[in-house]
């Protein structure tokens, strides 16, 4: 029986116009450690406090055991990895969340947008989900935009473990 409440067939990889989606595993510890520890994650997500690859691999492999969470990792069709893309089901929320984060060079040029819609479409299309929610902080005016753009309408805002975070959703209320 599988514990995963994420089901192995969203594991699958995806492929856009320009882009390679496969999930994340052990193997890219390397760029883990690069992304987590990007402005861009520091500012707008948390410190992970992740120094080597060694602490990435053993943060990889968390995700992989969390049976409520699956990650992806965005690559070029050159195989050159971007960033990464979350569908998660975390305590503190009534639905699941979709997240992203992305090498900061990889930025403004429709990436995000394309690999969290494979994502969005793959995960509705498995799930039957019409629900769908995205958390940020009110400061991340880029993930914001996108999530606007993506469909998500500002539901709430929430407060965990001190941080205010805004919740988006696939529904409008």
């Amino acid at each position: 029986m599988n514990k995963s409440n994420i089901p192995d067939k969203l594991k699958i990889p995806l492929t856009t116009a320009r882009l390679l989606i496969d999930p994340l595993s052990l193997s890219d510890n390397k760029f883990i450690l690069e992304l987590v520890n990007t402005d861009g994650w520091l500012k707008f997500i948390v410190n992970r406090n992740i120094n080597s690859e060694m602490e990435a691999a053993t943060y990889i492999q968390k995700i992989i055991d969390n049976p409520n969470a699956a990650y992806f990792v965005v690559k070029l069709k050159d195989k050159t990895k971007i960033g990464i893309i979350t569908f998660i089901k975390r305590d503190y929320l009534e639905n699941h969340d979709i997240g992203f984060a992305f090498l900061p060079e990889f930025g403004n040029n429709g990436y995000v947008y394309e690999a969290t819609s494979a994502v969005l479409m793959n995960v509705t299309r498995i799930y039957h989900l019409s629900h769908i929610l995205a958390t940020t902080i009110p400061e991340n005016i880029n993930s914001i935009k996108l999530l606007k753009k993506l469909g998500l309408f500002f539901e709430k805002e929430i407060e965990v473990e001190n941080i205010k975070l805004h919740v988006y959703s696939s529904v409008q209320h």
